[in-house]
């Protein structure tokens, strides 16, 4: 975090394949940084770090404004169309090293699809690969972002019935990250001001982890 009138936070996407993580990270920093289309095969092939300009009227601290700069990873998916598991992971766990070794994780964001059901084995590889990327506090430094959330309200779900009829694989998974879930409806998220709800929700998420981050480390 760079001086007292600025607040850095640092964020990583992972996800499977048409989840939305790359739409989700413009979203995030009000920008187009990261390439979002459709595509029958894995859009997204290497890791790239965005970042957002000062951001202002999120952040107090000692009395005064602050102002806040997001830094987004952006990361392949898993499973890959295109990559292995270990492409994928040793790719990943180098662009963390290198973006945020000094500054530290703040938040993995595990894109999720809010329009379709989560299935028990179908989260177990994105898990997996978070876990060995992450280690063993992993669900202390992971939220679920539920893309598409504007089809589900579509369908006449708000937050409340969605996740009374969720899955109990879904149900489980936030259970487990102590429930820090973000629903991202992809018409508004371009919007200023529902991008302002859903960077206060992970400024919030963050401040109950006390500001910890993960995967800092000295400087030889």
């Amino acid at each position: 975090m760079a001086d007292s009138n600025e607040m850095t936070i640092n964020l990583a996407v992972l996800g499977k394949t048409q989840t939305g993580k790359s739409a989700a990270g413009n979203s995030l920093l009000g920008s187009s940084d990261f390439e979002s289309r459709l595509s029958p095969s894995s859009v997204t092939t290497r890791c790239s770090l965005g970042r957002s300009g000062r951001i202002l009227g999120l952040v107090r601290r000692n009395g005064c404004q602050s102002a806040l700069r997001v830094r987004v990873l952006d990361t392949p998916s898993y499973p890959h169309s295109a990559l292995s598991k270990e492409q994928v992971r040793d790719t990943v766990r180098a662009a963390l090293a290198r973006h945020f070794g000094e500054e530290g994780l703040h938040l993995a964001l595990l894109v999720l699809r809010a329009d379709m059901p989560l299935c028990p084995d179908e989260s177990d590889d994105t898990l997996q690969l978070i876990q060995e990327l992450l280690g063993p506090t992993w669900k202390d430094f992971t939220a679920v972002l539920l893309t598409h959330a504007d089809k589900a309200e579509e369908a006449g779900y708000s937050e409340e019935t969605y996740l009374h009829s969720a899955s109990s694989t879904l149900l489980s998974l936030l259970s487990s990250v102590q429930h820090k879930y973000i629903f991202l409806d992809n018409h508004n998220s371009k919007i200023k001001e529902e991008r302002n709800i859903v960077l206060r929700k992970l400024l919030n998420f963050i401040g109950k982890n006390n500001y910890q981050v993960l995967l800092k480390h000295s400087k030889e």
